[in-house]
């Protein structure tokens, strides 16, 4: 079985008021899910003091490094050299964070080495053996 891939991130928060500001985050892939990728927000950067975990297609990131791609809730976009601005829309409003892009690519080919572009094809069968408990 291939394990979780984690991977510690500095992000800089882009807000109006007070300002930017550096945060940690953590982006996270799982191959029993691998169409997915997902990021992890320290609770002090939210409004209600909870984690925030955003989960997205892993090919809107790969798409989002070389040219903006995202129509939904999350979008991403190349900015300057070398950094890559995620946006999280929700109903009350807009979140973005510039992330170092050779963070997301060393981030990508390690997804990419535990499971493939092509080869995410998902096991029905086991996740509906997991799903009722017959694992």
């Amino acid at each position: 079985m291939q394990s979780v891939i984690d991977q510690a991130v500095q992000v800089r928060l882009i807000a109006t008021a007070p300002g930017s500001r550096t945060v940690p985050a953590v982006l996270h892939y799982h191959p029993a899910d691998p169409l997915a990728v997902r990021i992890t927000f320290p609770p002090e950067i939210s409004l209600d003091g909870a984690a925030v975990d955003w989960a997205f297609a892993r090919e809107l990131l790969a798409d989002g490094l070389e040219s903006p791609a995202g129509t939904g809730d999350v979008r991403v976009r190349p900015v300057g050299r070398g950094r890559t601005v995620l946006e999280f829309h929700v109903e009350d409003g807009v979140a973005m964070v510039q992330v170092d892009t050779a963070d997301l690519r060393r981030f990508l080919d390690r997804t990419y080495q535990a499971v493939p572009a092509g080869r995410e094809l998902l096991d029905v069968d086991r996740g509906l053996a997991e799903l009722l408990g017959d694992v």
